[in-house]
């Protein structure tokens, strides 16, 4: 899965999130965004694997 798809799926989850929760701002779901990408960020900090490696990883789960 390269980038672009997985930004795809973000936003068909993002989508459903807003559609489930009428209330969620976009300000709610970047703050969200932005806690994934630190969650990535610690993951490559620790394992010493790509970006890539990890969210192939992610998507795999």
């Amino acid at each position: 899965m390269n980038s672009d798809q997985l930004e795809g799926k973000w936003k068909q989850v993002k989508g459903e999130f807003k559609q489930k929760y009428g209330k969620l701002t976009d300000d709610d779901v970047t703050y969200t965004e932005g806690k994934f990408d630190e969650m990535v960020g610690r993951l490559q900090e620790k394992t010493g694997k790509t970006k890539e490696e990890i969210k192939r990883e992610i998507n795999e789960w």
